[in-house]
């Protein structure tokens, strides 16, 4: 497995971890506010096609580092919305991401398979406008990934933003 993300379409990244712990337990760190708000956003999630989603991120819960100049604008955080497109728990769970009037939103897909004593996550975003966006996307779950099995390993994600800048720059050349 390769940790970083690969390009399997124009407007889509795949990203593939081996994650410690149940499928359930993973599961509960995609779909429950307070455990997803520990590694990507907090908000309600109505877990049923049509349902719909709010992710509010607040990156002083992910990381104490200091926000990056680059990512002041959401140094206080911000909030997008979506909505459930599959949901078949605990094993497939597939929304919209970034819904905006006048914009298409993009769409991000979860799916969960047990492996021994750990679970397979991969996920995969697409529908992305171009390739500023792919790179954006795919150095972002890349590090919110990190961030998620730090939480499932019960550790902190001290250079949560350290890392999004050296993966940006890593991805840059890579898409």
């Amino acid at each position: 497995m390769n940790d970083f993300g690969t390009v399997t379409a124009p407007n889509t990244v795949r990203l593939e971890r081996l994650l410690p712990g149940p499928v359930d337990l993973v599961w509960q760190y995609l779909t429950d506010p307070d455990k997803r708000g520990t590694w990507l956003a907090k908000g309600p999630m109505e877990l049923h096609v049509g349902g719909e989603v709010e992710l509010r991120f607040d990156f002083p819960q992910i990381s104490d580092e200091p926000i990056p100049e680059r990512y002041r604008s959401v140094e206080k955080g911000h909030t997008q919305r979506g909505h459930v497109m599959q949901c078949e728990p605990p094993h497939l769970l597939c929304f919209t991401w970034n819904e905006k009037e006048g914009k298409t939103p993009s769409e991000v897909r979860f799916e969960l398979t047990q492996q021994g004593d750990r679970t397979r996550l991969i996920v995969t975003h697409s529908r992305l406008p171009d390739r500023k966006e792919m790179v954006s996307v795919a150095s972002g779950w890349h590090a919110h990934l990190a961030a998620m099995a730090d939480r499932l390993e019960q550790r902190a994600s001290p250079a949560f933003w350290t890392n999004v800048l050296q993966l940006n720059a890593e991805y840059e050349k890579r898409i």
